[in-house]
């Protein structure tokens, strides 16, 4: 049980630094760059430039903030109870997976603080020579971490690795990978 305890404050503590500089660099954009013209930083391939997104990525299902606070709220969950269930930080097999699920809940968790108190997301960082969708700290978090999670499921962890999650005490014994 201590162990558990562990997996859950160190989560929590981990996340909220990570929403904490996300928060802030939002403030900063809206410091600086609101009602401001872009702010090249390699010009003409990445600039700071503030937006307002009412939506989800790619501005797709504006105005839809209930839908994003369940989908927050499952999130928060899932990471919740598979943080529980995750062997302890002594075991490293499972740091990978410890960190992305931090990332995830970091990047949701912040950018739900946006949609809650303001009804919209403030994004800023934008790639500007390939009109890429503008996006914020908290994005590249779920995006990152969203990567190295298929990467690891794919590739890294095995079925016998992720029977802890099983809500039933059956153990299959299999040794093969996820997406093979």
């Amino acid at each position: 049980m201590k162990d558990k305890m562990i997996n859950l404050i160190s989560w929590a503590a981990a996340a909220a630094v990570l929403v904490l500089f996300d928060q802030y660099t939002k403030a900063q954009a809206v410091l600086h760059l609101k009602d401001k013209p872009p702010v090249a930083l390699v010009d003409p391939v990445f600039e700071l430039l503030y937006s307002e997104n009412r939506g989800a990525a790619f501005g797709i299902m504006q105005g839809q903030q209930l839908f994003f606070l369940v989908v927050a709220l499952v999130v928060f969950s899932v990471a919740a109870y598979a943080m529980y269930r995750m062997p302890s930080w002594q075991n490293s097999r499972y740091h990978g997976l410890k960190i992305c699920i931090i990332l995830i809940t970091a990047g949701a968790i912040g950018n739900m603080i946006d949609r809650i108190g303001q009804g919209y997301v403030v994004d800023f960082l934008y790639f500007s020579l390939i009109n890429f969708p503008i996006f914020n700290v908290a994005d590249i978090y779920v995006t990152v971490a969203t990567a190295l999670l298929l990467v690891l499921l794919c590739f890294y962890y095995k079925d016998k690795d992720l029977e802890v999650f099983q809500l039933n005490a059956r153990r299959s014994g299999s040794d093969s990978g996820n997406c093979r």
